[in-house]
């Protein structure tokens, strides 16, 4: 069985500013190895079988993904280049009309790019083990067996027993106050919805033009009036800028009756913010992660990441620093998810030429 992998590095990463910003968002940093977000996205995979990797991104990335996909793939990928962001939906289906050029019967595994997964031998087991679902006619998405009650993810519900590997998916759920979390976690039959998929193409495509056809009908307009040129796939703009953006979720796997969920156990984290990457790290004898020339005295359980300089940190606790060349960042770790404001903010001060 030959696989496609559809890779999605639309992203902008801004709670991982000041690092991830603009034309750098977290996918094409080296975060947690010393390959990129979106190189150990496709390094995953190897071992299996594969075709070449279509990858669906924005203009201003278009070299950046060239140039990383080219340093960690033998073939050459297949370049989207989406003129307007739509949300996932859009993106994935002109994807699956680029696989089913090479292939009617292509059998996709959506990625986005951004994500960590510690056990890539269980994480490939599941991948073969939607692969043959999909085959069957299924659309696959995996639930991460949560460890914790977590509120900051959506939730996918299961039903029935599992058969060959797979549970029947009843369905999504958005993120949950605590009390929520805390009963989802408790009945066993509620996973993480981690946004990743498997599914033949055609399959896909059909059920997309069944629950959004317009959505269906300018998504293969776009690819089927793309500019092709040497190394890219530029959408048609016309077409794709009239779609009413959307996700996947939303748009087709709420609404089907073919998805299936396989549980994936293969430490993921989809590294949303400086204290998940915090969390997935090794820590010294004082509970703290340091990247660079870090000198720290009397600090614990903190983040520090120095850039072309040393940072010196003294009597600190729980505390993230981020050393960019243009911003430094210093926040309580539990005040954290506020540094996509700041972001927002300096994009407004960029807009306004503040």
């Amino acid at each position: 069985m030959t696989i496609t992998p559809v890779i999605l590095s639309g992203g902008s990463g801004t709670r991982l500013w000041p690092l991830s910003w603009g034309n750098h968002p977290k996918q094409f940093l080296p975060l947690v190895s010393n390959k990129t977000m979106i190189q150990e996205t496709l390094l995953r995979l190897n071992g299996l079988n594969l075709s070449a990797p279509i990858v669906s991104c924005n203009d201003a990335h278009r070299f950046l993904v060239a140039e990383q996909i080219g340093e960690v793939c033998s073939e050459k990928p297949r370049i989207l280049l989406e003129p307007v962001a739509k949300n996932t939906a859009p993106a994935i289906a002109a994807a699956c009309c680029a696989a089913m050029q090479n292939d009617r019967d292509a059998v996709v595994i959506i990625l986005p790019s951004d994500h960590v997964i510690s056990d890539v031998p269980a994480f490939q087991k599941a991948v073969m083990t939607a692969a043959e679902q999909a085959q069957k006619g299924f659309l696959v998405t995996f639930g991460i067996v949560p460890t914790f009650a977590a509120t900051g993810y959506g939730y996918v519900k299961t039903a029935g027993e599992e058969a060959d590997g797979a549970y029947t998916l009843e369905k999504f759920v958005e993120k949950p106050c605590f009390e929520k979390a805390q009963e989802y976690l408790a009945s066993g039959e509620y996973s993480w919805n981690s946004g990743m998929f498997v599914f033949k193409a055609s399959v896909f495509l059909e059920e997309l033009k069944m629950f959004a056809p317009e959505m269906y009908n300018l998504s293969a307009a776009s690819f089927e009036n793309a500019l092709v040129e040497s190394d890219f796939v530029r959408l048609d703009k016309a077409s794709f800028e009239k779609i009413k953006g959307d996700s996947i979720d939303y748009a087709v796997m709420e609404k089907t009756k073919k998805g299936k969920v396989v549980k994936l156990n293969a430490g993921w984290n989809d590294v949303g913010s400086w204290t998940a990457l915090w969390d997935i790290q090794q820590k010294d004898k004082n509970g703290n992660v340091s990247k660079g020339d870090v000198i720290s005295l009397d600090t614990t359980d903190s983040y520090i990441h120095a850039g072309k300089r040393t940072v010196a940190v003294i009597g600190l606790d729980n505390i993230v620093i981020v050393d960019s060349d243009d911003a430094v960042l210093i926040a309580a770790k539990g005040k954290i998810q506020d540094v996509k404001k700041i972001a927002e903010e300096m994009k407004r001060r960029e807009y306004e030429g503040v």
